[in-house]
């Protein structure tokens, strides 16, 4: 295959360059990336490109360009005419880097939409122990995640959230280049994964971006430096495109709430949209929320539209919006078994990575993106850290279709569960914001 364009590049001297630490032009980044969604970069010369940045990385300037690049691949939503009662209505999304337990974007979504904000949710399936929001939804009776353009502006406009999946016209070349990445070891480079969020991010065309970057065990980035690295990354290159974007740093090294599954989860947010829920599960979607209201410049508690019900009734219509029955019962498992503690002990640690696998174990994950998941299936904690237990007292629950199934996650729950024989001299607490990236640290 040819390496050649109708200009003065070839693919081997762009991987030479980024091979010995320098540094690609803009015109290089165009050339290259047009040329790999064109087929005329092979996948092993953009496989070798992409291990050269891994090893050496890119600067603002490159990484800036690469993502426009990968936006300009494909096609930009525009919601600049949306508007309610004549007036345009801001939008702003919202991103999570991805964990166990995280069904922060079903409460938030409504909550945020509830004050007059339009939330355009862009949202994917789940892979491996780190779960989807909409596999999540989708234990929901006869809801649809896939949205057709005028539904997408008309349900803005009447509801104001959206969850739903993203079109293939958005940024096309990130998917080919994700997937490649996927396979040749090169997943980690920071440059690539701020690119690859943002672009797609960018080009969903919301005025404003709050970021959710998870750190620990149960999370992509396990150490808080290389989460803020990823994080100001990408809150540069929002703020470089006149994006408004923020970035909460946040823990995953225990699971979020109690539930982990797909209809266990939907079944917490309800919870907490109706004034109730686990209480890190509320205090994340508020930090969050109160981002996403800043950033649209309404100045409003979003705490009072959880106790006053706007936010369940703008929840209820989002759901029924795209078909599904928001008073429907959600799917039960035909096999459920509790685990105990083995001893008397104190929870001190509860590993989110743990309970991640065998909620992927029990059918509510996938190890492939054609994989089908089980909308039933996952595990109900009983027990966080601070907890004190007797022996033979309840630690979890797994939901799952089959005894055999359930054979095979007992000892990862016991793994997950750390106790200690006495009461620690401090109590056990959860610093659930870690830190805050804004463009003015950068």
């Amino acid at each position: 295959m040819s390496t050649e364009s109708t200009g003065s590049f070839t693919a081997v001297d762009l991987i030479r360059t980024k091979r010995d630490g320098g540094a690609l032009g803009p015109e290089q980044i165009d050339w290259l990336i047009d040329g790999y969604v064109q087929g005329r970069v092979a996948e092993e010369q953009m496989a070798a490109l992409a291990m050269a940045i891994l090893l050496n990385g890119m600067d603002r300037q490159e990484i800036s360009r690469w993502t426009t690049a990968m936006i300009d691949s494909g096609q930009r939503m525009d919601f600049s005419g949306l508007r309610r009662n004549g007036q345009r209505l801001p939008t702003v999304d919202k991103h999570s880097t991805g964990g166990v337990g995280d069904k922060i974007t079903l409460p938030l979504a409504p909550l945020v939409a509830a004050h007059g904000v339009a939330v355009p949710q862009l949202s994917g399936r789940g892979l491996g122990h780190t779960g989807g929001t909409l596999d999540k939804l989708e234990a929901i009776p006869g809801w649809r995640a896939d949205v057709d353009h005028d539904q997408l502006l008309r349900q803005l406009e009447t509801v104001g959230a959206v969850v739903c999946a993203a079109g293939g016209d958005l940024a096309p070349a990130d998917k080919k280049l994700y997937a490649l990445r996927n396979v040749t070891g090169t997943v980690e480079s920071i440059a690539l994964i701020a690119s690859s969020i943002m672009s797609k991010k960018i080009a969903e065309g919301a005025d404003a971006l709050v970021l959710d970057v998870k750190v620990g065990r149960g999370a992509f980035m396990k150490d808080q430096a290389a989460a803020r690295e990823l994080a100001e990354t990408m809150v540069a290159l929002g703020t470089d495109v006149s994006v408004a974007t923020t970035a909460l740093l946040t823990d995953m090294s225990t699971p979020l709430g109690f539930a982990v599954g797909n209809a266990c989860e939907v079944a917490e947010a309800q919870d907490v949209l109706a004034g109730g829920g686990p209480s890190d599960v509320v205090e994340l979607t508020l930090a969050l929320a109160r981002e996403m209201l800043a950033a649209a410049g309404v100045d409003e508690d979003p705490a009072d539209a959880l106790r006053d019900g706007r936010a369940m009734d703008t929840w209820r219509a989002m759901i029924a919006a795209q078909g599904g029955d928001p008073h429907a019962d959600l799917p039960q498992a035909a096999v459920t078994e509790t685990v105990t503690a083995p001893r008397d002990g104190v929870v001190t640690g509860v590993d989110a990575l743990e309970i991640g696998m065998a909620a992927w174990g029990l059918g509510a994950g996938r190890a492939r993106k054609e994989d089908r998941v089980l909308a039933e299936a996952g595990v109900v904690l009983h027990a966080k850290p601070g907890d004190t237990v007797r022996q033979g007292q309840p630690l979890a629950t797994v939901h799952t279709d089959t005894a055999s199934r359930v054979e095979s996650v007992v000892q990862r729950i016991h793994t997950a569960y750390t106790l200690t024989n006495t009461q620690p001299e401090r109590p056990v607490a959860r610093d659930l914001i870690l830190g805050r990236v804004v463009a003015a640290d950068l």
